[in-house]
């Protein structure tokens, strides 16, 4: 059994994911990190609270403190961990809808832990090793109450105030009824801007829309953006570690396109960037032109992350790194997917330029990407849609690189297969320059995993 995957542990509330699991899940942390306190914090889901309860009774039962910093994005968390040098548990699931949740782990340096340290959790929690101290020894609980305060505070002496002001930006805002309504809105006001906002209240029932910020789930982004004139449109997902954008005309802005744009602005020769095996051809291209270098992960921010660090350890100089899903890292600032800043610094690139959304991304709109879910029931079916990946692969005219799944190069396209490391599906990524292109490539991959899967079902 397998318990945590490309960014912590989740899964359905009262199915796989229980009150059990995740209290286990907590103390098997807290043993590990061997820590006399522990911070606690979750996201909006209406289970939230429920999760937090249990990790707060396995923590205090490990003989360990727990602070309580209630509901924070997930950077808002990890900046208390850094500061506090305290080790700490995410209640979230992020992107997933309102019935998931589920668990991120972050060390006591503010950095959710890396993959070689998960694995360490795990084996102690499959173990079953006993965690529970003495009645005597039982940890205490407090509760934080302006963790949210000073990590704004602490964004607005990091970017450029005076710059993003003067820029007189309206700024539409769509948190998705997730942690960053609690901080978003305040936060761009203070830097400046006109602030609109939809989905803005915090809400674990997500009643405007989906906690994953995809163009399908931001209607109501695109029609504000256009209605109050606005500049830029910004959302977030549920823990707001993400930001995607709109342009000035209500217009979806791909994730790789905004990355690549903050790529081009912040590489420079010989530095590194970090980006995961569905990396866009957009990044490739910034890096060529910056004479900088690119690494590649397998999916997930915990492979970013341990990636990263290996790189910090040779001396190599990592300025930003990420994912075209929105999750931007500015390791420099703080090792950590924050969308709020990462949206900040957007608005610094819009002030500097003088420029709006769409003029700063068109150099990287001359692809199309593809992206397709395809879930399972069953092992089985998970079995036979790989098994059926593999032998794609094998046939195909293109090398593939293994690292992730399985990635075919075409040199004017790629199309990707790999399972999800969050919920039970396979998914099928595909980009080109040609619109058909993209498509047929994920539709050919598509329908011989599905035939693969309906067999297995018979």
């Amino acid at each position: 059994m397998k318990v945590f995957g490309s960014s912590g542990t989740r899964g359905v509330v009262g199915e796989e994911f229980t009150p059990e699991f995740v209290s286990r899940v907590a103390a098997a942390a807290a043993a590990t990190w061997d820590a006399e306190r522990v911070a606690l914090g979750r996201d909006t889901r209406t289970s939230g609270r429920t999760f937090a309860d249990a990790a707060a009774a396995g923590v205090t039962a490990a003989g360990v403190d727990v602070e309580r910093l209630g509901v924070v994005p997930t950077p808002s968390l990890v900046r208390y961990c850094e500061v506090e040098a305290v080790p700490g548990v995410m209640i979230t699931a992020s992107h997933n809808p309102p019935e998931f949740n589920g668990v991120k782990l972050v060390g006591d340096d503010g950095i959710e832990l890396p993959v070689n340290r998960l694995e360490v959790v795990e084996e102690r929690l499959l173990a079953e090793e006993p965690t529970t101290v003495s009645w005597d020894r039982m940890g205490d609980s407090r509760r934080v109450p302006d963790a949210n305060d000073e990590y704004v505070a602490e964004m607005l002496e990091a970017i450029d105030r005076d710059a993003v002001a003067d820029a007189d930006l309206t700024v539409a805002l769509d948190p998705g009824h997730g942690a960053g309504a609690l901080t978003s809105p305040e936060f761009f006001r203070e830097l400046g801007c006109d602030v609109v906002t939809v989905n803005a209240q915090p809400d674990g029932h997500f009643p405007g829309r989906d906690p994953e910020p995809v163009e399908a789930n931001l209607d109501d982004l695109g029609r504000l953006v256009r209605a109050a004139d606005a500049d830029v449109g910004i959302a977030h997902d549920g823990d707001a570690d993400r930001a995607i954008f709109f342009d000035e005309a209500g217009e979806y802005v791909e994730g790789d396109a905004s990355l690549a744009a903050l790529a081009a602005r912040d590489l420079g020769e010989g530095d590194t960037t970090v980006a995961a095996v569905n990396v866009s051809q957009r990044l490739v291209d910034v890096c060529e032109a910056a004479g900088a270098n690119l690494e590649l992960t397998p999916i997930g921010s915990t492979n970013i992350i341990t990636r990263i660090k290996e790189l910090w350890r040779e001396g190599e100089s990592v300025p930003i790194a990420g994912e075209g899903n929105g999750g931007v890292f500015f390791p420099d600032y703080r090792l950590v997917r924050d969308g709020a800043f990462i949206a900040a610094k957007f608005l610094e690139l819009l002030a500097e330029r003088d420029a709006t959304v769409g003029e700063i991304v068109a150099p990287y709109e001359d692809y199309t990407n593809v992206r397709e879910n395809l879930s399972y029931d069953s092992d089985d079916q998970l079995d036979a849609m790989l098994e059926a990946a593999e032998a794609y692969a094998a046939d195909a005219d293109a090398e593939p690189d293994t690292k992730d799944g399985y990635r075919l190069d075409y040199g004017d396209a790629w199309v990707l297969v790999r399972p999800s490391g969050t919920e039970p599906k396979v998914r099928v990524y595909a980009e080109s320059a040609d619109p058909e292109r993209a498509a047929s490539l994920a539709r050919d991959v598509r329908e011989a995993l599905e035939a693969a899967k309906a067999d297995a079902a018979a």
